[in-house]
């Protein structure tokens, strides 16, 4: 099974960027605080990253990470609904 991480914005547009991860081809990308069993808490560092944390622990986990242009062309609309549900 191929698991991807993302950074895309919070709002769907040019905002700030946090991680997102999808655990399988056909699911929508997520936030990762949607995945309790993937994500570790955030690193108490002001400005820092929403996720940085959860990338490292899945990177050495063997997770690709996406580039936030290629995430959106072939997710686009899986990416807005689950904005939707967020």
């Amino acid at each position: 099974m191929q698991r991807q991480m993302c950074w895309l914005s919070k709002s769907g547009s040019d905002g700030e960027k946090i991680l997102h991860l999808q655990a399988s081809p056909n699911q929508p990308w997520r936030p990762y605080t949607a995945f309790p069993q993937f994500s570790v808490p955030d690193y108490q560092i002001p400005g820092g990253s929403k996720g940085w944390a959860t990338y490292q622990k899945l990177l050495k986990a063997g997770w690709t990470l996406v580039h936030s242009a290629r995430a959106n062309e072939f997710s686009t609309s899986s990416y807005a609904e689950s904005r939707l549900q967020n």
